[in-house]
């Protein structure tokens, strides 16, 4: 049994409304405020602009400022940084997750289930495929806010060795305060239902457009207890996660053998 273990870093925030230059600067900042070693930085969404519609004004295309400025971090700190900002492709624009690592090698998520209480459905083009990245021995898979409330979407399902795709199943956010309680519950049951660690990190703070947020991000283990308590404070939290620990108790409970199958359309 492998005994892999992933330091993971969550850093919430608040964010400079509709200014890319801040975020960059006062992100940099936090980032070397770390203060130890880690594998894995985890940013919120949008953490260059804070969640907004204004994609025309705030978009970049791909291998430009924030992307050569999340480059940067990933090789200054040989950690794999994750977050994600607005791209226009093909005259498309896209919430994407970007992740880097420390060599400069990058995949990306398009965030698939649009958030359609703030229209950003009407803005944003969907994503259409799940990013499975493999990472110092465990398999990650990264998501964005409001795919956290469909399960279906973020089901942990068996590949062509019997084995589970993912270890640790992360949500970057911008989810507001009213619906914190939801943002939790949802987090936890993630994890149980799919054997999984589930990593969210949500930002603080009031946006432009008076929209509060208060944190919570939250490390869950594979049983869907939070690993460490949950604050509305800005914070920087580092945790190392136990491969042999969660293999033990998929071992012990391999309720996932009993899934029902299915395929995505």
């Amino acid at each position: 049994m492998n005994d892999y273990h992933l330091r993971v870093t969550l850093l919430q925030t608040h964010l400079y409304w509709h200014n890319i230059e801040a975020n960059l600067a006062m992100l940099e900042e936090k980032i070397w405020q770390i203060g130890e070693e880690t594998d894995l930085i985890i940013l919120p969404e949008m953490f260059n602009t804070g969640f907004t519609n204004s994609a025309a004004a705030f978009a970049e295309p791909m291998n430009s400022k924030t992307f050569r400025w999340m480059k940067q971090q990933a090789m200054q700190t040989q950690a794999v940084i994750i977050g994600s900002y607005i791209v226009k492709e093909n005259g498309r624009y896209y919430n994407r997750l970007l992740w880097m690592e420390p060599d400069g090698s990058f995949a990306f998520y398009d965030k698939k289930h649009l958030f359609r209480m703030a229209e950003e459905d009407k803005i944003f083009a969907p994503g259409k495929e799940i990013l499975i990245r493999e990472w110092k021995g465990w398999r990650i898979c990264p998501m964005v806010c409001y795919d956290l409330r469909f399960p279906v979407w973020s089901r942990n399902r068996l590949d062509e060795n019997n084995e589970l795709i993912y270890d640790l199943l992360i949500y970057v956010a911008n989810w507001p305060a009213v619906r914190s309680a939801a943002w939790t519950t949802l987090l936890k049951a993630r994890a149980i239902e799919n054997l999984s660690y589930v990593a969210g990190v949500n930002r603080v703070g009031e946006d432009g457009n008076g929209i509060v947020y208060e944190g919570h991000s939250a490390l869950a283990d594979f049983k869907g207890e939070l690993l460490f308590p949950q604050t509305n404070q800005e914070a920087i939290i580092t945790w190392t996660l136990s491969k042999s620990d969660l293999q033990s108790f998929r071992h012990k409970f391999p309720a996932y053998l009993d899934a029902d199958s299915f395929l995505l359309g």
